[in-house]
């Protein structure tokens, strides 16, 4: 994020119940601190007695120091409308954990995008239960782990991956079909933070061979799902959706492969706005601003 010289441009994301003088209390504070606001989002449900989400973004004089100070003084204006609130630095890139399976596409899509500053993030390590990407991933200088998942060593398997993505020093969890079920244990740090591409329109057709139920039920449309991941299978708020039409000559490897192109696509989508800020979670629903 290009900002002007002698600036430090940051996010701030607000949750709370909607009132009067919400948004002049944040522009004073800011203001107050010769900030100067860069864009502001914002959504009520239901204006003044609903929740309001608000994004916005600013420059703040390096003078001012680092960004961090200035949580302590926003805090007594967050304590006074009960916000839920996050500041972060755009300039910082976010560091990416991807795990994967046997299918790359997804995985390559984040890859590339990375690479060439379309998500603006690292990718820092990739987990996977097969070694199937690991030439791929090396071509661009990232390391990768092989960690073999049974029902036997699943905790074993999940511990090692823990341990390695504390030692490399990872954001945001990014699972590129990745078909292991995450125990309760490792979601629990990660709450918000795992994403997860499904590849069926959720809530339909849940589990792992969605495409399958598709052909069966004789649907005309298939779609991708990116959302967050709970303890519940395929039941996270979702980030991002899209679909494809399909018809009577689809078969089931047609729908698979059309779909293919929808994950990869769904998924870089989901990610470059997590880590650009834009997703707010309330409940199991998101607000995510343009």
């Amino acid at each position: 994020m290009a900002t002007e010289e002698g600036f430090i441009r940051g996010r701030l994301l607000v949750t709370c119940l909607d009132r009067p003088g919400l948004i002049a209390a944040v522009s004073n504070f800011l203001f107050n601190r010769g900030a100067n606001i860069v864009t502001l989002d914002q959504y009520a449900e239901k204006p003044g007695q609903g929740m309001f989400f608000m994004r916005l973004e600013f420059d703040l004089p390096d003078s001012e120091g680092p960004l961090q100070r200035l949580e302590p003084a926003f805090q007594e204006v967050a304590e006074r409308f009960q916000m839920r609130w996050q500041l972060t630095e755009a300039s910082r890139r976010k560091r990416l954990g991807v795990f994967v399976s046997k299918e790359d596409h997804c995985l390559k899509e984040l890859l590339w995008q990375c690479q060439t500053g379309e998500i603006p993030a690292d990718i820092a390590v990739v987990i996977s239960n097969h070694a199937v990407a690991e030439e791929a991933v090396r071509q661009f200088g990232i390391p990768f782990y092989h960690v073999p998942v049974t029902a036997e060593n699943k905790a074993q398997a999940e511990d090692r991956a823990l341990e390695i993505v504390s030692q490399v020093g990872v954001d945001v969890l990014v699972l590129a079909r990745y078909m292991q079920i995450l125990s309760p244990r490792m979601l629990g740090p990660w709450r918000n933070r795992i994403i997860n591409i499904h590849h069926s329109f959720l809530p339909a057709f849940v589990g792992p061979n969605p495409y399958r139920q598709a052909f069966e039920r004789g649907v005309k449309l298939i779609g991708a799902t990116a959302h967050y991941v709970t303890e519940e299978l395929d039941q996270g708020p979702i980030i991002e959706q899209d679909v494809r039409r399909i018809d009577h000559r689809h078969h089931v490897e047609d729908l698979r492969r059309l779909g293919r192109h929808l994950e990869r696509m769904v998924l870089a989508r989901a990610v470059r706005w997590h880590v650009e800020d834009r997703v707010v979670v309330h409940q199991n629903r998101t607000v995510v601003f343009p």
